[in-house]
């Protein structure tokens, strides 16, 4: 985006960060509700399992294993998220979708053991006691915890995925013909107000998190939405990606210059210059000129 000031829907700019963090924000409030469920009846299961097989365990200790591994989880979970926007399940690269993030599984294990036998550590020093992280040996700890943790990481990731399918599902809905003259529109909702935008209109769509931004000219309007449902419907008005993140309107072009790394400045109509990707170039022959 260029340095100049834009407003979402006549608001003050920057409300597309404040909604991607707030998108992010529920998906980790319905994750930390659902996994304090799931560590007070593991640690419940864990009391009554030893009580019937005659152990001693102290009823605190089941609720310090499940509280530092539901922490360290949650403090993962953005990371996931950003793991599957950066590979994502596109059509034709599952096999890549699938191997990556399998073994990204590998260092989320290993951070998770790590960080969760460190605050286990704390606690039973604190309390006098002694803990013994890796007892069974470190090999089959790790292969018992990075079972579980392959399941976590599949869940976070399924979660994500889900939430962008929804959100492309929208930004379908929001792209639908309206009466006069059947021509495709597409709709912002600002309130209760709702515009309807002819693409002809639009400079450019950009991705916000789970949100684009539809530039106008001088005002930006927030959609909820993914990028590729747009760029499915805009395309054949016209709309090109330059840009992993980013749709340009090729009548509103006013010129391509390459950049030394084999990249592109894109000078638009409303004044603003944007970065093109090397890997894109070739859906910008003929505009410009």
């Amino acid at each position: 985006m260029s340095g100049e000031a834009a407003g979402t829907s006549g608001a003050p700019a920057g409300t597309s960060g404040a909604q991607g963090f707030a998108a992010n924000r529920t998906q980790l409030a319905l994750v930390a509700a659902l996994g304090l469920v799931n560590a007070l009846v593991n640690a419940t299961s864990a009391l009554l399992e030893a009580r019937r097989e005659g152990r001693l365990l102290e009823i605190w200790e089941p609720f310090v294993w499940e509280a530092s591994s539901f922490v360290v989880v949650l403090a993962l979970a953005p990371l996931v998220w950003r793991a599957v926007e950066k590979i994502p399940p596109t059509s034709g690269r599952m096999a890549r979708f699938a191997l990556s993030h399998a073994a990204l599984t590998i260092p989320f294990s290993i951070i998770h053991v790590a960080a969760m036998m460190a605050l286990r550590l704390i606690v039973y020093a604190a309390v006098g006691d002694a803990y013994a992280p890796f007892s069974a040996g470190v090999a089959l700890t790790f292969l018992y915890e990075w079972r579980k943790d392959a399941l976590a990481y599949a869940a976070l990731a399924g979660l994500r995925i889900g939430v962008q399918v929804w959100a492309a599902r929208q930004a379908s809905a929001a792209l639908a013909p309206i009466a006069a003259g059947g021509e495709a529109r597409v709709e912002v909702r600002d309130g209760a107000q709702r515009l309807f935008l002819a693409p002809a209109e639009i400079v450019s769509v950009e991705a916000a998190g789970n949100y684009v931004e539809i530039r106008t000219g001088a005002r930006t309007h927030l959609v909820r939405g993914a990028l590729a449902a747009f760029e499915g419907r805009l395309a054949p008005h016209g709309f090109v990606r330059v840009h992993r993140s980013r749709l340009v309107n090729k009548a509103h072009i006013r010129a391509i210059r390459p950049t030394g790394a084999g990249d592109v400045e894109i000078e638009l109509s409303d004044g603003r210059t944007l970065a093109g990707s090397r890997r894109y170039r070739a859906a910008l022959a003929g505009a410009g000129t």
